[in-house]
């Protein structure tokens, strides 16, 4: 396991929208590793339903209420967390979504409405400023923390493409946040990056996407539990360091 807080249990991470798709495995997959894990749901009771379909085998998980586009639903989660569990070591920021239409990838800026514009940044932009603004001034206190923004290489501005115009910018944005909160959280034991789990099957991704969504959740799992001597502010896909 990679370097932990020095305390006697094993670290807390909390996975935003992690009852269902790729934040569902990445929960899994952190509990496999011996991490207790809280799964923030906007549905409690489908929060619930997840930590219980994921308990046995020794994994800890539990769920919590949160809204990631409410402050005081993430104030409310992030008391609760601390109140049952103790500091917060781990964040995935993982709840996301995707809401362009018509067309998929031959979508149209054209075609964007205001409202569809507002919601994806208040969801995939604000959403993780805001977890991380209520996550970063303890892990800071504490001179640790892991923080994991799931982006996409289709707000990568190398090879930005048509399609998706809101989603594209919001990920875009959400990168440049990652790049931005590793700056402020220096070069000590607080770790910030992005990665994107690519094309996978998930009620996001469809049916006809080539990864399971087990595929997708590695690398998150692999920047949630980074060493002391890790990377920060980078943006990772399979493990592997892409343009940004």
């Amino acid at each position: 396991m990679a370097a932990t807080p020095h305390r006697s249990l094993a670290p807390i991470a909390l996975v935003t929208g992690g009852n269902r798709g790729i934040g569902f495995e990445i929960a899994k997959q952190l509990a496999d590793r011996g991490l207790r894990v809280v799964i923030g749901a906007r549905d409690l009771e489908k929060g619930e339903a997840a930590a219980k379909a994921l308990a046995g085998d020794g994994r800890t998980i539990e769920a919590v209420a949160l809204d990631v586009t409410d402050e005081h639903s993430i104030a409310r989660a992030c008391a609760e967390i601390e109140r049952q569990h103790g500091a917060l070591d781990i964040l995935v920021n993982n709840a996301g979504i995707l809401i362009d239409g018509p067309g998929g990838f031959s979508s149209s800026l054209l075609d964007m409405t205001a409202e569809t514009a507002r919601r994806t940044w208040e969801t995939n932009v604000l959403g993780p400023a805001r977890m991380m603004q209520a996550v970063l001034p303890g892990m800071t206190a504490r001179g640790y923390g892991r923080v994991v923004n799931l982006s996409s290489r289709a707000g990568q501005l190398a090879e930005m493409g048509m399609g998706f115009p809101a989603y594209r910018m919001s990920k875009a944005a959400l990168n440049a946040l990652t790049k931005l909160s590793a700056a402020e959280a220096g070069t000590g034991n607080i770790k910030i990056n992005a990665m994107c789990p690519g094309w996978c099957r998930t009620d996001m991704g469809g049916a006809e996407a080539p990864r399971q969504a087990s595929d997708g959740a590695k690398t998150a799992v692999w920047l949630a539990m980074l060493p002391g001597d890790g990377p920060s502010g980078k943006f990772f896909h399979d493990q592997r360091e892409v343009a940004w």
